[in-house]
Protein backbone atom coordinates (compact mmCIF):
# COMPACT_ATOMS: atom_id res chain seq x y z
CA UNK A 1 0.00 0.00 0.00
CA UNK A 2 1.44 3.02 -0.92
CA UNK A 3 2.54 5.83 1.72
CA UNK A 4 1.35 9.14 1.74
CA UNK A 5 4.64 10.80 0.83
CA UNK A 6 4.08 8.35 -2.17
CA UNK A 7 1.22 10.38 -3.51
CA UNK A 8 3.12 13.41 -2.89
CA UNK A 9 2.91 15.96 -6.01
CA UNK A 10 5.33 18.99 -7.38
CA UNK A 11 6.81 18.43 -3.89
CA UNK A 12 4.02 19.37 -1.59
CA UNK A 13 2.22 16.82 1.32
CA UNK A 14 -0.87 15.45 -0.07
CA UNK A 15 -3.66 13.15 1.74
CA UNK A 16 -3.67 9.95 0.54
CA UNK A 17 -6.29 7.57 1.06
CA UNK A 18 -4.76 4.13 2.40
CA UNK A 19 -6.20 1.22 3.55
CA UNK A 20 -6.75 1.80 7.72
CA UNK A 21 -7.99 -0.03 10.56
CA UNK A 22 -11.44 -1.70 10.02
CA UNK A 23 -14.89 0.08 10.00
CA UNK A 24 -18.12 0.98 8.57
CA UNK A 25 -16.72 3.27 6.21
CA UNK A 26 -13.30 0.84 5.59
CA UNK A 27 -15.67 -1.78 4.80
CA UNK A 28 -16.67 -0.80 0.90
CA UNK A 29 -19.15 -3.62 0.39
CA UNK A 30 -21.11 -3.93 3.67
CA UNK A 31 -21.42 0.30 3.47
CA UNK A 32 -22.98 -0.27 0.14
CA UNK A 33 -25.45 -3.04 0.85
CA UNK A 34 -26.43 -1.05 4.11
CA UNK A 35 -27.27 2.01 1.89
CA UNK A 36 -28.84 -0.06 -1.06
CA UNK A 37 -32.12 -1.19 1.16
CA UNK A 38 -35.40 0.12 -0.69
CA UNK A 39 -36.40 3.80 -0.50
CA UNK A 40 -38.97 4.76 1.48
CA UNK A 41 -40.75 8.29 0.63
CA UNK A 42 -43.21 9.06 3.48
CA UNK A 43 -44.23 12.80 2.14
CA UNK A 44 -46.11 13.30 5.47
CA UNK A 45 -42.80 12.57 7.87
CA UNK A 46 -40.73 14.50 5.36
CA UNK A 47 -42.76 17.39 5.55
CA UNK A 48 -43.21 17.31 9.35
CA UNK A 49 -39.53 16.87 9.03
CA UNK A 50 -38.53 20.12 7.06
CA UNK A 51 -41.40 21.82 8.51
CA UNK A 52 -39.93 22.23 12.24
CA UNK A 53 -38.87 25.58 13.17
CA UNK A 54 -35.88 25.75 15.29
CA UNK A 55 -38.04 27.38 18.39
CA UNK A 56 -39.99 24.69 18.28
CA UNK A 57 -37.16 22.04 18.67
CA UNK A 58 -35.47 24.11 21.51
CA UNK A 59 -34.68 22.32 24.33
CA UNK A 60 -37.09 24.86 26.88
CA UNK A 61 -39.84 23.70 24.96
CA UNK A 62 -41.35 27.50 25.35
CA UNK A 63 -45.14 27.42 24.45
CA UNK A 64 -45.20 28.04 20.44
CA UNK A 65 -46.00 32.16 19.91
CA UNK A 66 -48.81 33.11 16.78
CA UNK A 67 -46.99 32.25 13.49
CA UNK A 68 -46.45 35.48 12.14
CA UNK A 69 -48.25 35.92 9.05
CA UNK A 70 -46.54 37.11 6.01
CA UNK A 71 -49.11 38.83 2.78
CA UNK A 72 -47.02 38.20 0.54
CA UNK A 73 -48.48 35.61 -2.14
CA UNK A 74 -44.99 34.06 -3.05
CA UNK A 75 -44.38 33.24 0.06
CA UNK A 76 -47.78 31.08 1.01
CA UNK A 77 -46.91 29.76 -2.51
CA UNK A 78 -43.10 28.60 -1.37
CA UNK A 79 -44.92 27.40 2.47
CA UNK A 80 -47.23 24.80 0.01
CA UNK A 81 -44.42 23.93 -2.50
CA UNK A 82 -40.76 23.26 -0.16
CA UNK A 83 -43.01 20.00 1.10
CA UNK A 84 -42.86 18.47 -1.72
CA UNK A 85 -41.13 15.43 -3.29
CA UNK A 86 -39.64 16.10 -6.42
CA UNK A 87 -37.95 13.07 -7.87
CA UNK A 88 -36.20 13.39 -11.37
CA UNK A 89 -38.03 13.13 -13.97
CA UNK A 90 -36.80 11.17 -17.11
CA UNK A 91 -37.25 11.03 -20.55
CA UNK A 92 -35.22 7.83 -21.21
CA UNK A 93 -32.39 9.52 -23.23
CA UNK A 94 -30.53 10.67 -19.67
CA UNK A 95 -32.04 13.75 -20.18
CA UNK A 96 -35.07 16.04 -18.08
CA UNK A 97 -38.51 15.90 -19.96
CA UNK A 98 -40.16 19.22 -19.46
CA UNK A 99 -42.73 18.57 -16.90
CA UNK A 100 -45.01 20.68 -18.68
CA UNK A 101 -44.59 19.16 -21.90
CA UNK A 102 -43.24 21.34 -24.23
CA UNK A 103 -40.02 20.96 -25.99
CA UNK A 104 -36.49 21.59 -24.06
CA UNK A 105 -33.98 24.34 -25.70
CA UNK A 106 -31.74 22.75 -27.73
CA UNK A 107 -28.79 23.59 -25.87
CA UNK A 108 -30.00 21.52 -23.13
CA UNK A 109 -29.00 17.73 -24.75
CA UNK A 110 -25.56 19.58 -25.14
CA UNK A 111 -24.91 20.70 -21.66
CA UNK A 112 -26.39 16.97 -20.59
CA UNK A 113 -23.33 15.41 -22.60
CA UNK A 114 -21.03 17.66 -21.67
CA UNK A 115 -21.98 17.11 -17.96
CA UNK A 116 -21.60 13.60 -18.02
CA UNK A 117 -18.14 13.64 -19.53
CA UNK A 118 -16.80 15.74 -16.50
CA UNK A 119 -18.13 12.20 -14.37
CA UNK A 120 -14.89 11.40 -12.22
CA UNK A 121 -15.05 7.31 -11.43
CA UNK A 122 -13.67 5.72 -8.00
CA UNK A 123 -13.34 1.77 -8.19
CA UNK A 124 -16.07 1.80 -11.45
CA UNK A 125 -18.35 4.03 -8.79
CA UNK A 126 -19.30 7.88 -10.08
CA UNK A 127 -17.78 9.88 -7.09
CA UNK A 128 -18.03 13.57 -8.56
CA UNK A 129 -17.33 15.80 -11.28
CA UNK A 130 -14.04 17.46 -12.33
CA UNK A 131 -13.97 21.69 -12.49
CA UNK A 132 -13.17 21.52 -16.21
CA UNK A 133 -12.52 20.02 -19.13
CA UNK A 134 -10.62 22.06 -21.31
CA UNK A 135 -7.76 20.06 -23.11
CA UNK A 136 -6.63 24.04 -24.69
CA UNK A 137 -5.49 25.16 -21.49
CA UNK A 138 -2.75 23.93 -18.20
CA UNK A 139 -4.47 21.58 -15.65
CA UNK A 140 -3.55 23.18 -12.85
CA UNK A 141 -5.74 21.80 -10.43
CA UNK A 142 -9.02 21.90 -12.98
CA UNK A 143 -9.22 18.17 -12.66
CA UNK A 144 -10.30 17.59 -9.43
CA UNK A 145 -13.47 17.32 -8.32
CA UNK A 146 -14.28 20.42 -5.55
CA UNK A 147 -16.77 20.22 -3.19
CA UNK A 148 -18.31 23.60 -3.48
CA UNK A 149 -17.94 23.27 -7.72
CA UNK A 150 -20.03 19.87 -7.37
CA UNK A 151 -23.04 21.45 -5.46
CA UNK A 152 -24.87 22.21 -8.59
CA UNK A 153 -24.06 19.18 -10.61
CA UNK A 154 -24.87 17.37 -7.48
CA UNK A 155 -28.51 19.07 -8.18
CA UNK A 156 -28.55 18.19 -11.43
CA UNK A 157 -28.26 14.46 -11.11
CA UNK A 158 -30.89 15.06 -8.07
CA UNK A 159 -32.86 16.55 -10.26
CA UNK A 160 -33.02 14.23 -12.79
CA UNK A 161 -33.48 11.18 -10.51
CA UNK A 162 -29.42 10.27 -10.41
CA UNK A 163 -29.23 10.15 -6.52
CA UNK A 164 -26.24 7.22 -6.70
CA UNK A 165 -23.22 9.73 -7.77
CA UNK A 166 -24.44 12.15 -4.92
CA UNK A 167 -24.53 9.61 -2.47
CA UNK A 168 -20.78 8.27 -2.50
CA UNK A 169 -19.81 11.84 -3.20
CA UNK A 170 -21.39 12.15 0.43
CA UNK A 171 -19.41 9.19 1.86
CA UNK A 172 -16.34 9.52 -0.11
CA UNK A 173 -15.69 13.47 1.84
CA UNK A 174 -16.93 12.16 4.95
CA UNK A 175 -14.13 10.19 4.56
CA UNK A 176 -11.76 12.30 3.81
CA UNK A 177 -13.00 14.33 6.74
CA UNK A 178 -11.35 11.98 9.03
CA UNK A 179 -8.26 11.81 7.29
CA UNK A 180 -6.00 14.00 9.52
CA UNK A 181 -5.12 17.71 7.88
CA UNK A 182 -1.89 19.37 8.84
CA UNK A 183 0.08 22.52 6.58
CA UNK A 184 3.51 22.54 7.38
CA UNK A 185 3.70 21.71 11.50
CA UNK A 186 -0.08 22.85 12.11
CA UNK A 187 -2.84 20.83 12.38
CA UNK A 188 -6.13 21.62 11.27
CA UNK A 189 -9.53 20.71 12.82
CA UNK A 190 -11.58 17.77 12.81
CA UNK A 191 -14.47 18.77 11.41
CA UNK A 192 -12.57 20.60 8.18
CA UNK A 193 -13.86 19.23 5.18
CA UNK A 194 -11.51 18.95 1.64
CA UNK A 195 -11.51 21.85 -1.19
CA UNK A 196 -10.91 19.16 -3.53
CA UNK A 197 -9.69 15.56 -4.10
CA UNK A 198 -8.48 13.70 -7.49
CA UNK A 199 -8.33 9.89 -8.04
CA UNK A 200 -5.01 8.63 -8.57
CA UNK A 201 -4.74 5.31 -10.74
CA UNK A 202 -1.98 3.40 -10.80
CA UNK A 203 -1.92 1.34 -14.00
CA UNK A 204 1.02 -1.07 -12.79
CA UNK A 205 -0.97 -2.49 -9.78
CA UNK A 206 -4.20 -1.82 -11.13
CA UNK A 207 -5.04 0.04 -8.32
CA UNK A 208 -7.25 3.53 -7.63
CA UNK A 209 -6.48 5.94 -4.84
CA UNK A 210 -7.62 9.26 -3.49
CA UNK A 211 -5.75 11.93 -2.44
CA UNK A 212 -7.48 15.78 -0.73
CA UNK A 213 -6.30 19.14 -0.64
CA UNK A 214 -7.16 20.89 2.82
CA UNK A 215 -5.77 23.97 1.72
CA UNK A 216 -2.30 23.15 1.64
CA UNK A 217 -1.79 22.89 -1.93
CA UNK A 218 -4.18 25.92 -2.21
CA UNK A 219 -3.18 29.66 -3.41
CA UNK A 220 -2.86 31.53 -0.25
CA UNK A 221 -2.45 27.87 1.68
CA UNK A 222 -5.90 28.70 3.13
CA UNK A 223 -8.28 25.80 4.26
CA UNK A 224 -12.21 26.02 2.64
CA UNK A 225 -14.33 27.55 5.23
CA UNK A 226 -17.75 26.83 3.03
CA UNK A 227 -16.75 23.22 2.04
CA UNK A 228 -18.18 21.78 5.39
CA UNK A 229 -21.33 24.33 4.74
CA UNK A 230 -22.25 22.80 1.43
CA UNK A 231 -21.43 19.12 2.64
CA UNK A 232 -24.39 19.69 4.87
CA UNK A 233 -26.74 21.67 2.62
CA UNK A 234 -25.58 18.44 -0.38
CA UNK A 235 -27.08 16.43 2.77
CA UNK A 236 -30.02 17.81 3.17
CA UNK A 237 -30.69 18.05 -0.31
CA UNK A 238 -30.48 15.07 -0.92
CA UNK A 239 -32.73 13.71 1.65
CA UNK A 240 -35.41 15.83 0.80
CA UNK A 241 -34.97 14.88 -2.88
CA UNK A 242 -35.09 11.30 -2.28
CA UNK A 243 -37.01 10.84 1.01
CA UNK A 244 -34.05 8.35 1.89
CA UNK A 245 -32.92 9.49 5.50
CA UNK A 246 -31.01 6.21 6.00
CA UNK A 247 -27.93 8.28 4.61
CA UNK A 248 -28.12 11.36 6.64
CA UNK A 249 -28.68 8.92 10.10
CA UNK A 250 -25.92 7.00 9.60
CA UNK A 251 -23.91 7.14 12.58
CA UNK A 252 -20.54 8.61 10.50
CA UNK A 253 -22.73 11.22 8.92
CA UNK A 254 -24.26 12.36 11.92
CA UNK A 255 -20.69 12.51 13.52
CA UNK A 256 -19.69 14.31 10.25
CA UNK A 257 -22.57 16.95 10.67
CA UNK A 258 -21.09 17.63 14.71
CA UNK A 259 -17.45 18.10 13.83
CA UNK A 260 -18.22 20.34 11.23
CA UNK A 261 -20.63 22.88 13.64
CA UNK A 262 -18.15 22.34 16.71
CA UNK A 263 -15.69 24.10 15.22
CA UNK A 264 -17.86 26.52 14.35
CA UNK A 265 -19.66 26.98 17.36
CA UNK A 266 -17.22 26.77 19.95
CA UNK A 267 -16.90 29.56 22.30
CA UNK A 268 -13.45 32.38 22.37
CA UNK A 269 -12.73 35.85 22.25
CA UNK A 270 -15.56 36.37 19.51
CA UNK A 271 -18.43 39.02 20.53
CA UNK A 272 -20.32 38.42 17.50
CA UNK A 273 -22.18 35.35 16.35
CA UNK A 274 -20.50 35.62 12.76
CA UNK A 275 -17.74 33.81 11.62
CA UNK A 276 -13.96 35.47 11.38
CA UNK A 277 -12.58 34.38 8.06
CA UNK A 278 -9.40 34.68 6.39
CA UNK A 279 -9.19 35.90 2.66
CA UNK A 280 -10.11 33.44 -0.29
CA UNK A 281 -11.69 30.60 1.81
CA UNK A 282 -14.72 30.76 -0.18
CA UNK A 283 -15.53 30.61 -3.62
CA UNK A 284 -13.50 34.00 -3.72
CA UNK A 285 -10.09 32.18 -3.17
CA UNK A 286 -7.99 34.56 -4.01
CA UNK A 287 -6.90 37.79 -1.97
CA UNK A 288 -10.10 40.15 -2.26
CA UNK A 289 -10.20 41.89 0.49
CA UNK A 290 -13.01 40.01 2.59
CA UNK A 291 -11.60 38.70 5.13
CA UNK A 292 -13.18 39.58 7.99
CA UNK A 293 -16.98 38.67 8.12
CA UNK A 294 -17.88 37.75 4.81
CA UNK A 295 -21.62 37.87 3.62
CA UNK A 296 -21.00 34.67 1.41
CA UNK A 297 -19.41 32.72 4.87
CA UNK A 298 -22.52 33.80 7.35
CA UNK A 299 -24.83 33.18 4.58
CA UNK A 300 -23.80 29.36 4.13
CA UNK A 301 -23.50 29.07 7.42
CA UNK A 302 -26.82 30.51 8.79
CA UNK A 303 -28.30 27.64 5.87
CA UNK A 304 -25.73 24.73 7.44
CA UNK A 305 -27.12 25.33 10.44
CA UNK A 306 -30.98 25.06 9.78
CA UNK A 307 -30.11 22.45 7.44
CA UNK A 308 -28.18 20.26 10.29
CA UNK A 309 -31.06 21.19 12.94
CA UNK A 310 -33.43 19.42 10.29
CA UNK A 311 -30.82 16.10 10.17
CA UNK A 312 -29.19 15.53 13.47
CA UNK A 313 -31.11 12.84 15.04
CA UNK A 314 -32.63 13.69 18.87
CA UNK A 315 -30.09 11.55 20.63
CA UNK A 316 -27.83 13.47 23.51
CA UNK A 317 -25.45 14.17 21.54
CA UNK A 318 -28.00 15.32 18.37
CA UNK A 319 -29.85 17.27 21.40
CA UNK A 320 -26.65 19.36 23.00
CA UNK A 321 -25.85 20.31 19.20
CA UNK A 322 -29.76 21.43 18.14
CA UNK A 323 -29.55 23.60 21.49
CA UNK A 324 -26.25 25.26 20.33
CA UNK A 325 -27.52 25.66 16.86
CA UNK A 326 -30.87 27.40 17.80
CA UNK A 327 -29.06 29.55 20.69
CA UNK A 328 -26.88 30.81 17.33
CA UNK A 329 -29.46 31.40 15.07
CA UNK A 330 -31.01 33.47 17.16
CA UNK A 331 -28.06 35.70 17.50
CA UNK A 332 -26.57 35.32 14.00
CA UNK A 333 -30.32 35.95 12.09
CA UNK A 334 -30.46 39.35 14.51
CA UNK A 335 -27.18 40.22 13.65
CA UNK A 336 -27.44 40.54 10.10
CA UNK A 337 -30.72 41.22 9.35
CA UNK A 338 -30.00 44.74 11.73
CA UNK A 339 -25.97 45.14 10.84
CA UNK A 340 -25.51 43.57 7.53
CA UNK A 341 -28.70 45.28 5.80
CA UNK A 342 -28.55 48.17 3.41
CA UNK A 343 -31.54 50.09 1.82
CA UNK A 344 -32.09 53.59 1.44
CA UNK A 345 -33.09 54.35 4.65
CA UNK A 346 -30.24 52.60 6.52
CA UNK A 347 -27.73 54.34 3.94
CA UNK A 348 -28.81 57.90 5.20
CA UNK A 349 -28.86 57.31 8.67
CA UNK A 350 -24.81 56.27 8.24
CA UNK A 351 -24.48 58.78 6.25
CA UNK A 352 -25.31 61.02 9.67
CA UNK A 353 -23.55 59.14 11.77
CA UNK A 354 -22.16 60.62 15.22
CA UNK A 355 -18.60 58.42 16.40
CA UNK A 356 -16.50 57.98 19.34
CA UNK A 357 -20.08 56.31 21.18
CA UNK A 358 -19.22 55.03 24.16
CA UNK A 359 -22.48 53.05 25.96
CA UNK A 360 -24.41 49.99 25.65
CA UNK A 361 -26.97 52.51 23.19
CA UNK A 362 -24.68 53.37 20.93
CA UNK A 363 -26.27 53.67 16.94
CA UNK A 364 -22.91 53.88 15.56
CA UNK A 365 -22.24 50.11 17.49
CA UNK A 366 -19.02 49.55 14.98
CA UNK A 367 -17.62 53.37 14.77
CA UNK A 368 -17.83 53.47 11.25
CA UNK A 369 -16.78 56.81 9.82
CA UNK A 370 -19.35 58.39 7.75
CA UNK A 371 -16.82 59.79 5.52
CA UNK A 372 -15.81 56.04 4.50
CA UNK A 373 -18.59 55.94 2.52
CA UNK A 374 -18.02 54.99 -0.80
CA UNK A 375 -19.36 57.38 -3.54
CA UNK A 376 -20.48 54.87 -5.79
CA UNK A 377 -23.09 53.83 -3.56
CA UNK A 378 -25.40 56.57 -3.35
CA UNK A 379 -26.14 56.50 -7.09
CA UNK A 380 -26.11 52.40 -6.83
CA UNK A 381 -28.93 52.13 -4.03
CA UNK A 382 -32.01 52.61 -5.51
CA UNK A 383 -35.25 54.04 -3.80
CA UNK A 384 -36.67 50.71 -3.42
CA UNK A 385 -34.59 48.03 -2.82
CA UNK A 386 -31.93 46.93 -0.62
CA UNK A 387 -29.13 44.46 -0.17
CA UNK A 388 -26.90 42.40 2.23
CA UNK A 389 -23.57 44.48 2.51
CA UNK A 390 -20.72 42.38 1.60
CA UNK A 391 -18.95 42.81 5.56
CA UNK A 392 -19.43 44.10 8.66
CA UNK A 393 -16.59 44.88 11.31
CA UNK A 394 -15.33 47.24 13.68
CA UNK A 395 -15.03 50.73 11.92
CA UNK A 396 -15.53 48.62 8.70
CA UNK A 397 -18.27 48.50 6.47
CA UNK A 398 -17.36 46.75 2.77
CA UNK A 399 -20.66 48.03 0.51
CA UNK A 400 -19.70 45.65 -1.92
CA UNK A 401 -23.02 44.09 -3.19
CA UNK A 402 -22.22 39.73 -3.71
CA UNK A 403 -24.35 38.09 -5.54
CA UNK A 404 -23.74 34.32 -3.36
CA UNK A 405 -24.39 36.02 -0.40
CA UNK A 406 -27.53 37.49 -1.06
CA UNK A 407 -29.04 34.61 -3.00
CA UNK A 408 -28.54 32.45 -0.08
CA UNK A 409 -29.91 34.64 2.67
CA UNK A 410 -33.16 33.98 0.07
CA UNK A 411 -32.81 30.61 -0.13
CA UNK A 412 -32.10 30.01 3.64
CA UNK A 413 -34.26 32.35 4.88
CA UNK A 414 -31.62 34.57 6.67
CA UNK A 415 -33.54 37.20 4.52
CA UNK A 416 -37.04 38.15 5.83
CA UNK A 417 -39.82 38.08 3.38
CA UNK A 418 -39.64 42.03 2.99
CA UNK A 419 -35.74 41.84 2.63
CA UNK A 420 -35.56 39.12 0.09
CA UNK A 421 -38.12 41.18 -2.17
CA UNK A 422 -35.89 44.00 -1.66
CA UNK A 423 -33.11 42.12 -2.87
CA UNK A 424 -34.87 41.19 -6.18
CA UNK A 425 -36.08 45.19 -6.35
CA UNK A 426 -32.59 46.27 -6.40
CA UNK A 427 -31.41 43.58 -8.86
CA UNK A 428 -34.01 44.33 -11.40
CA UNK A 429 -33.63 48.05 -10.57
CA UNK A 430 -30.03 47.25 -11.45
CA UNK A 431 -30.17 44.84 -13.91
CA UNK A 432 -27.51 46.61 -16.62
CA UNK A 433 -24.94 46.40 -13.52
CA UNK A 434 -25.21 43.10 -12.25
CA UNK A 435 -26.33 41.29 -15.38
CA UNK A 436 -25.99 43.07 -17.94
CA UNK A 437 -25.53 40.77 -21.34
CA UNK A 438 -24.09 37.93 -18.93
CA UNK A 439 -25.55 36.64 -15.78
CA UNK A 440 -24.37 37.28 -13.01
CA UNK A 441 -21.79 39.68 -11.31
CA UNK A 442 -19.81 37.79 -8.65
CA UNK A 443 -19.77 41.06 -6.86
CA UNK A 444 -20.47 44.93 -7.42
CA UNK A 445 -18.22 47.47 -8.04
CA UNK A 446 -15.11 46.00 -9.13
CA UNK A 447 -11.87 47.61 -7.62
CA UNK A 448 -9.86 50.15 -9.85
CA UNK A 449 -6.52 51.69 -9.67
CA UNK A 450 -5.20 52.02 -6.46
CA UNK A 451 -7.43 50.56 -4.31
CA UNK A 452 -7.18 47.29 -6.77
CA UNK A 453 -3.04 47.23 -5.54
CA UNK A 454 -3.52 48.00 -2.45
CA UNK A 455 -6.56 45.55 -1.71
CA UNK A 456 -5.38 42.89 -4.03
CA UNK A 457 -1.88 42.96 -4.05
CA UNK A 458 -1.81 43.84 -7.95
CA UNK A 459 -3.36 40.15 -8.78
CA UNK A 460 -2.72 40.38 -12.38
CA UNK A 461 -6.55 37.97 -12.78
CA UNK A 462 -8.15 40.10 -10.54
CA UNK A 463 -7.74 42.72 -12.76
CA UNK A 464 -11.15 45.28 -12.86
CA UNK A 465 -13.99 43.33 -13.93
CA UNK A 466 -12.56 39.85 -14.12
CA UNK A 467 -12.91 37.21 -12.80
CA UNK A 468 -13.19 37.55 -8.53
CA UNK A 469 -13.15 41.29 -9.06
CA UNK A 470 -16.13 42.34 -11.08
CA UNK A 471 -16.08 39.22 -13.41
CA UNK A 472 -19.66 37.67 -14.72
CA UNK A 473 -19.79 33.71 -13.94
CA UNK A 474 -22.47 31.50 -15.28
CA UNK A 475 -22.87 29.15 -12.29
CA UNK A 476 -24.60 31.94 -10.42
CA UNK A 477 -27.50 31.54 -12.40
CA UNK A 478 -28.56 28.87 -10.79
CA UNK A 479 -28.95 31.24 -7.43
CA UNK A 480 -30.27 33.58 -8.72
CA UNK A 481 -32.90 31.14 -10.93
CA UNK A 482 -33.73 29.47 -7.15
CA UNK A 483 -34.23 33.22 -5.21
CA UNK A 484 -36.01 34.32 -8.20
CA UNK A 485 -38.62 31.38 -7.78
CA UNK A 486 -38.99 31.54 -3.88
CA UNK A 487 -39.40 35.68 -3.64
CA UNK A 488 -42.73 34.59 -6.67
CA UNK A 489 -40.37 36.57 -9.97
CA UNK A 490 -39.38 33.69 -12.10
CA UNK A 491 -39.70 35.90 -14.75
CA UNK A 492 -36.08 37.48 -13.46
CA UNK A 493 -34.91 33.97 -13.84
CA UNK A 494 -36.49 33.54 -17.29
CA UNK A 495 -34.82 36.62 -18.26
CA UNK A 496 -31.77 35.74 -17.31
CA UNK A 497 -31.91 32.12 -18.28
CA UNK A 498 -32.35 33.49 -21.92
CA UNK A 499 -29.61 35.46 -21.83
CA UNK A 500 -27.23 32.59 -21.09
CA UNK A 501 -28.79 30.61 -23.51
CA UNK A 502 -28.02 32.91 -26.27
CA UNK A 503 -24.36 32.56 -25.45
CA UNK A 504 -23.13 29.75 -23.85
CA UNK A 505 -23.43 27.03 -26.09
CA UNK A 506 -21.48 29.13 -28.22
CA UNK A 507 -19.25 30.23 -26.23
CA UNK A 508 -17.89 26.85 -24.89
CA UNK A 509 -19.27 26.62 -21.43
CA UNK A 510 -16.76 29.61 -20.14
CA UNK A 511 -15.71 29.86 -16.85
CA UNK A 512 -16.51 33.41 -16.48
CA UNK A 513 -16.68 36.69 -18.53
CA UNK A 514 -14.86 39.88 -18.48
CA UNK A 515 -16.31 43.52 -18.77
CA UNK A 516 -18.85 45.82 -17.33
CA UNK A 517 -21.52 43.77 -19.12
CA UNK A 518 -20.18 40.42 -19.03
CA UNK A 519 -19.80 40.96 -22.58
CA UNK A 520 -16.15 38.93 -23.37
CA UNK A 521 -15.03 35.62 -22.53
CA UNK A 522 -12.71 36.05 -19.84
CA UNK A 523 -8.97 36.38 -20.27
CA UNK A 524 -7.78 32.91 -18.36
CA UNK A 525 -11.39 31.21 -18.49
CA UNK A 526 -11.15 27.51 -18.61
CA UNK A 527 -13.50 26.18 -21.17
CA UNK A 528 -15.92 23.53 -20.82
CA UNK A 529 -16.20 24.91 -16.84
CA UNK A 530 -18.52 22.29 -15.39
CA UNK A 531 -20.59 24.49 -12.75
CA UNK A 532 -21.24 26.90 -15.56
CA UNK A 533 -22.60 23.61 -17.48
CA UNK A 534 -24.81 22.03 -14.15
CA UNK A 535 -25.42 25.99 -13.14
CA UNK A 536 -27.60 26.73 -16.41
CA UNK A 537 -28.79 23.01 -16.11
CA UNK A 538 -30.31 23.44 -12.69
CA UNK A 539 -31.85 26.59 -13.43
CA UNK A 540 -33.42 25.45 -17.03
CA UNK A 541 -35.10 22.11 -14.60
CA UNK A 542 -36.04 24.61 -11.43
CA UNK A 543 -37.88 27.25 -14.03
CA UNK A 544 -39.60 24.43 -15.74
CA UNK A 545 -40.13 22.44 -12.45
CA UNK A 546 -40.34 24.58 -9.12
CA UNK A 547 -41.55 21.95 -6.95
CA UNK A 548 -37.76 21.37 -7.21
CA UNK A 549 -36.53 24.20 -5.34
CA UNK A 550 -37.72 22.36 -2.09
CA UNK A 551 -34.28 20.58 -2.24
CA UNK A 552 -32.23 23.99 -1.91
CA UNK A 553 -34.43 26.37 0.06
CA UNK A 554 -36.20 26.84 3.12
CA UNK A 555 -39.35 28.48 4.15
CA UNK A 556 -38.63 30.84 6.64
CA UNK A 557 -39.06 29.94 10.56
CA UNK A 558 -42.21 31.61 11.74
CA UNK A 559 -41.23 31.22 15.35
CA UNK A 560 -38.32 33.31 14.86
CA UNK A 561 -37.87 36.33 17.74
CA UNK A 562 -39.08 39.07 16.13
CA UNK A 563 -36.06 41.35 15.07
CA UNK A 564 -35.17 43.95 17.47
CA UNK A 565 -34.61 47.61 16.73
CA UNK A 566 -30.80 48.98 15.76
CA UNK A 567 -30.40 51.16 18.43
CA UNK A 568 -31.41 48.49 22.01
CA UNK A 569 -28.84 47.39 23.60
CA UNK A 570 -26.55 45.24 22.59
CA UNK A 571 -26.98 42.95 25.88
CA UNK A 572 -30.66 43.04 25.51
Amino acid sequence: MPSPADASQNGNARHLETAPAPSLFEIEDDLARLLERPRQVNIERKRSFDERSFSEMSMTHSPPRQAYKNSENSSRVFDNMVGVYSPGRWSGIHTPRSTFGYEPHPIIGEAWEALRRSIVNFREQPVGTIAAIDNSAEELNYDQVFVRDFVPSALAFLMNGEPEIVKNFLLKTLRLQSREKKIDQFKLGDGVMPASFKVLHDPVRNYETITADFGESAIGRVAPVDSGFWWIILLRAYTKSTGDTSLAELPECQRGIRLILEMCLSEGFDTFPTLLCADGCSMIDRRMGVYGYPIEIQALFFMALRCALLLLKPDEEGRQCSDAIIKRLHALSFHMRSYFWLDIKQLNDIYRYKTEEYSHTAVNKFNVMPDSLPEWVFDFMPSRGGYFIGNVSPAHMDFRWFCLGNCIAILSSLATPEQASAIMDLLESRWQELVGEMPLKICYPAMEGHEWRIVTGCDPKNTSWSYHNGGTWPVLLWLLTAAAIKTGRPQIARRAIELAESRLLKDSWPEYYDGKLGRFIGKQARKFQTWSIAGYLVARMMLEDPSHLGMIALEEDKQMKPTMKRSASWTC
